[in-house]
């Protein structure tokens, strides 16, 4: 960009490892993306030291003009205060962060307005995808990500549903039949995440009597693709496992799409072929045409999500 100020907002993912960051102009064009690693251990000032960072540093461009804030984050976030409601370990003592406040009163200078809209971010990937990807001009859609957790949005009238306890969507905590021999982060025995997530799909490898030298999924799936049988069944037997937690989630909601992503999902059809195997033998006659589609965005799914928010805050503002 020469000459002329490009409006834009700062969107900001904070995952479990990396913190990315990027400018976000009206047409969710991405001018600049930044990331540093999350430093989860080190608790909340820490953490939110890595956003204020990141976000001085966009927003220090003097051919753009910064007018909102949009947040994505694991834990559970109550989105009208802005804060995390509860959260695992992953990121330290996050359980009642009120990180709106936090970002508002640290980057007063930056954005003026105090314009911030915090998430989760599955709900901001599938805000994402909903607007500018695979479910886009669905008037409803259920976005599913399986990645090294499993997370889960609802979209319905152009919007997140939220839930009366902030939590809906969490399609992770569904108790799935196959997953009661593996514990899940949240401390139960048997649910989707515990079998169907990344973590998950490697220790039930190793549960059936995988080799402990294959360190992660990664690697399993890279077996699995040399005709390893055993990596496959496990790669197969997670897949199912979020089939089956699809089918269940679809004749509750009815969504018109479905959109299904995260690294897991993109293993190939290794994984994708039995998880639509399990969903279709599941789901009942009248919900058989439902579109199951694989993500678009990928990475930027979760920061086009949280501008998108960003920028409706602006509209809402006016």
């Amino acid at each position: 960009m020469t000459g002329a100020t490009a409006d834009a907002v700062v969107a900001v993912d904070i995952g479990g490892t990396k913190t990315a960051a990027a400018l976000v102009d009206r047409d969710a064009r991405i001018l600049e993306t930044l990331s540093a690693p999350t430093p989860g251990a080190d608790g909340p000032e820490a953490i939110l030291g890595t956003v204020i960072g990141l976000a001085r540093e966009l927003a220090a461009r003097p051919d753009v003009r910064v007018h909102a804030l949009g947040v994505g984050t694991a834990g559970v976030v109550d989105v009208a205060r802005g804060a995390i409601v509860s959260a695992t370990d992953t990121l330290a003592r996050w359980a009642g962060t009120p990180v709106a406040a936090v970002l508002r009163d640290s980057l007063a200078d930056v954005i003026p307005n105090g314009l911030v809209h915090v998430q989760n971010d599955v709900d901001a990937h599938a805000v994402g995808e909903f607007r500018h990807g695979a479910a886009r001009g669905a008037r409803s859609a259920l976005v599913v990500a399986v990645g090294t957790g499993v997370g889960g949005g609802i979209l319905l009238e152009g919007g997140p549903l939220r839930g009366a306890r902030h939590v809906a969507g969490e399609i992770a905590h569904m108790p799935i039949p196959g997953a009661e021999h593996l514990r899940c982060p949240c401390g139960r025995m048997g649910h989707l995440e515990a079998l169907g997530s990344g973590i998950g799909i490697h220790r039930h490898y190793l549960s059936l009597g995988g080799d402990p030298q294959v360190a992660d999924t990664r690697a399993l799936a890279v077996l699995a693709a040399s005709g390893d049988d055993l990596a496959r069944r496990a790669i197969a037997d997670g897949a199912a496992a979020v089939g089956r937690a699809i089918a269940g989630a679809v004749t509750l909601l009815d969504p018109e799409r479905v959109v299904v992503t995260g690294g897991v999902a993109q293993i190939g059809e290794t994984w994708w072929a039995p998880m639509e195997r399990a969903f279709r033998a599941e789901v009942i006659d009248v919900l058989q045409n439902t579109v199951l589609l694989p993500g678009e965005l990928g990475a930027d799914a979760p920061l086009l999500g949280a501008a998108a928010s960003a920028w409706d805050l602006i509209g809402e503002d006016r």
